[in-house]
């Protein structure tokens, strides 16, 4: 069972690589940019609801 992510875990990884995405993606796309910030928003009130 070692090695296993929870999913919080698989959440903040998400989310983390949704705002590195929306960051690369804001000089050259801007809408798609904030799409991807939209995503992270809803990932992260997920996580605050299992807190």
């Amino acid at each position: 069972m070692f090695g296993m992510k929870s999913k919080k875990e698989k959440l903040q990884a998400k989310y983390e690589k949704l705002l590195r995405e929306a960051y690369e993606l804001s000089t050259v796309d801007r809408k798609k940019s904030d799409e991807k910030t939209a995503e992270a928003d809803a990932i992260q009130k997920q996580l605050d609801a299992m807190d």
